[in-house]
């Protein structure tokens, strides 16, 4: 049991071996996408909904995957097979693929494909207990005039410079917003925010990932008859809810406690949120594309 990792057609148990060319435009420009997905107990969560996104981004930025959805589904599964997990984390990469060191993409005649299955472990387990203490970042979330943020790419510098406010405050995780002010997401969660008994979520429009957890959040929430209200939020907002946590594959979902140094309601995870993790972990019992016979 461990690593396992396919590189352009071959699969690899030692990371070290697993290589890329330097001329590669996903390694020299961020000219790429990718996927973060989650496996439980054997199934691969959302596994359709997770390859939709990655052949939607590939078409926004005009790569086209060398192989159809299908044959790209399968080779993922083999992947993960092949590490003996139960509970894995699969990143999914295509690049533009191996130019020269200029920009046009017509000189990468053909992409690379890297699939990563192993374990993973975002934030240690007492803070799905304590919950998380953020601060709002003063870099700014990609507008989506700039770089659409549809479009799961390989290029995070915006949200890596954001973490390294996080990092240097000492907090666990950071809020951007984008250039109007309003709320968008966390560097790599999306968020969402209770008052009253009501669920309030940044909507796409200001800039946020379409998150597959995010819209699992949504689905059971309607299950639970909890009302959802897609709507603007500013730091107000969060400051002043009953409850606020971020939700992402890696992450799942995770509650937030104190923002800015403002404690949250009586700063411990909300009602609310403990019935929608423990329906989301419920979930991903069954819902999931099988990895072993």
């Amino acid at each position: 049991m461990g690593l396992c990792i396919y590189s352009n057609g071959e699969f690899l148990t030692d990371k070290a071996k697993a290589v890329t060319s330097i001329y590669d435009h996903g390694f020299l420009y961020g000219d790429g996408i990718f996927e973060g997905i989650r496996v439980y107990n054997g199934l691969i969560f959302m596994f359709p909904e997770h390859m939709k996104r990655l052949y939607d981004s590939a078409k926004s930025i005009a790569l086209k995957i060398p192989m159809p959805r299908e044959e790209l589904s399968r080779i993922t599964i083999e992947t993960v097979r092949r590490t003996g997990y139960k509970d894995a984390y699969i990143r999914l990469v295509v690049s533009r693929g191996e130019g020269d060191l200029g920009l046009d993409p017509r000189k990468c005649p053909k992409p690379s494909i890297y699939i990563i299955a192993d374990s993973i472990q975002l934030y240690p387990a007492e803070k799905y207990k304590v919950g998380l203490k953020v601060i709002t970042c003063s870099t700014r979330r990609n507008s989506p005039d700039v770089i659409c943020p549809q479009i799961k790419s390989l290029n995070y510098l915006n949200n890596i410079l954001a973490k390294i406010e996080v990092n240097r405050a000492g907090a666990d995780e950071g809020i951007m917003l984008n250039p109007n002010g309003y709320v968008c997401e966390a560097t790599a969660d999306n968020i969402f925010v209770v008052k009253n008994g009501v669920m309030f979520t940044p909507p796409p429009y200001v800039g946020v990932l379409l998150g597959i957890t995010r819209q699992c959040v949504l689905d059971i929430a309607k299950k639970l008859n909890i009302e959802v209200i897609e709507r603007n939020i500013v730091m107000h907002d969060v400051y002043t809810a009953d409850e606020v946590f971020l939700t992402g594959s890696a992450a799942e979902l995770i509650p937030v406690v104190n923002a800015d140094d403002r404690i949250i309601d009586d700063g411990k995870p909300g009602p609310i949120f403990k019935n929608l993790l423990a329906e989301f972990r419920e979930m991903t019992k069954h819902r999931g594309t099988p990895v072993y016979d």
